[in-house]
């Protein structure tokens, strides 16, 4: 009994030092301890969180560059990469849409604001201004504009995923037309830088559980756990309708790819765990990628869809703009009309696609919604101040879970997914060995054997010894 007893013990320490999941889970619980019972020694762990969140972001424009230019020349085919494009922002807005109506449908049948009775004039409109730091969502020209790079150094620096996106483009056709007799060594260069930046990521990934805990234990420590009651009917149907969103993308899945959401769930529980304990989709854009790549998905499909479809593919704040907007009309006391509720979703549809890596993003299209019904006061938009960093676990799961559908999604429409792969990984088989990728063309070619007569004299075989014949298996 004491030899099974050490025996379990064993394999639990082995487990624990494994399992990345085991890790995070054990972090985000402590997390929620030490923030529950310590609340100013929780609020000052904050930096943990953050600096893993920085170191992150450092790999992420390198990385989409190296992946967004080697899937262009693997493809060896510009336009379909942009038909890749084109289908990416069809499935977007549609997805997006939905997500809108859904969270409207539920908004209007579960009345979370309703009985508040809140008076506009008692809400002070400059905390909104403290927390969007008196900024503003670009306009479509302007966010168009902004999507195109100034300086190919800037769009690194600054971390703009678009702007990388259109560098790796222009890189990536560059090479097409160039071909391998004038730029040979440039895209097994790439291959390589890339190859490093995912050791970088494998390497930051070993601190994750503890920014799990600061994140975890900022959170508690700063907002507590009292605005699950204050707020509670409205935490529950942002979280229930987006799992019910999740379960209609599910159904999209299966129909369009035949694969299964939740077992992509259970492939990628440590990259979800650790996206809802940072409240960052961002810190497991790598992972992801190299997951998606590792599920029979093209590199081209992942490298542009996954990426751009944090800018366009909102699915987690679309339904939490649609509730909060109804939520806030009903703790006020406005009754909206149908009309405007089909306008709510018209602004949304617009305001949702600037929205990513602005500052209060969410506050800003609540006031730019509100400021387009002109019955609701900005100041009102303050009521979601309370509750917006809780919903941040259900906005970060639900965009990273639809990206990661649509790159399913779009990659089988355009015939660039391997689905037997696919079920293999998703069953939980490894997958295959990494091939190099490289068009036949690009390959580096073999050198020739040496003539050194004394090397050929060494591998020349002994008088006498038996001939060995070995096949490429």
């Amino acid at each position: 009994m004491p030899h099974a007893t050490g025996s379990l013990t064993r394999r639990a320490g082995r487990f624990l030092r494994t399992s990345l999941f085991a890790q995070v889970l054990i972090a985000l619980v402590l997390g929620v301890l030490v923030g529950r019972l310590w609340p100013q020694a929780g609020s000052s762990l904050q930096p943990l969180g953050d600096g893993f969140v920085r170191l992150i972001k450092a790999m992420i424009a390198p990385l989409v560059f190296c992946v967004v230019v080697a899937g262009i020349t693997k493809a060896g085919d510009l336009r379909a990469f942009g038909r890749i494009g084109v289908k990416a922002l069809i499935w977007f807005e549609v997805a997006t849409s939905i997500a809108l109506v859904v969270g409207l449908l539920a908004g209007n049948v579960f009345a979370p604001g309703a009985g508040m009775h809140i008076d506009p004039a008692s809400l002070d409109k400059g905390a909104v201004d403290a927390k969007t730091g008196g900024g503003q969502l670009p306009s479509a020209a302007q966010f168009v504009l902004e999507s195109l790079p100034d300086s190919a150094v800037g769009a690194f620096a600054e971390n703009s995923l678009l702007q990388v996106l259109v560098l790796a483009c222009l890189v990536g056709a560059a090479l097409l037309h160039l071909g391998q007799k004038k730029a040979p060594q440039i895209l097994p260069l790439i291959e390589q830088a890339q190859d490093v930046v995912f050791t970088i990521v494998g390497f930051l990934m070993k601190l994750a559980p503890l920014a799990v805990f600061g994140a975890t234990a900022h959170l508690v420590g700063e907002y507590g756990l009292g605005a699950m009651s204050t707020y509670g009917k409205l935490i529950a149907v942002c979280y229930g309708v987006a799992l019910a969103f999740l379960v209609l993308l599910g159904c999209a899945l299966k129909a369009v790819t035949g694969l299964s959401l939740w077992k992509f769930v259970r492939y990628t529980r440590e990259e979800l765990l650790l996206a809802l304990g940072t409240g960052s989709s961002e810190t497991v854009m790598p992972r992801m990628m190299q997951k998606l790549r590792a599920a029979g998905c093209r590199d081209d499909a992942v490298g542009l869809v996954l990426p751009t479809g944090y800018s366009f593919n909102l699915d987690g704040a679309s339904i939490y703009l649609s509730i909060g907007t109804l939520f806030i009309a009903q703790a006020i006391g406005v009754e909206l009309s149908l009309g405007r509720q089909i306008t709510v979703v018209l602004v949304l549809m617009l305001t949702s696609k600037g929205m990513a890596g602005v500052p209060g993003s969410a506050f800003l299209a609540l006031s730019a919604t509100a400021s387009a019904l002109g019955v609701i006061p900005a100041a009102a938009v303050a009521l979601l101040l309370g509750v917006d960093r809780i919903m941040d676990s259900m906005r970060v799961t639900t965009n990273l879970l639809g990206n990661c559908v649509a790159v399913f999604a779009v990659s089988r429409w355009e015939g660039a997914l391997d689905r037997v792969t696919a079920k293999k990984v998703l069953n939980g088989e490894p997958p295959a060995a990494a091939q190099t990728g490289l068009p036949r063309e690009w390959e580096r070619p073999v050198e020739p054997a040496t003539a050194d007569p004394a090397m050929s004299r060494e591998a020349a075989p002994e008088p006498g010894a038996a001939s060995v014949t070995t096949r490429d298996t």
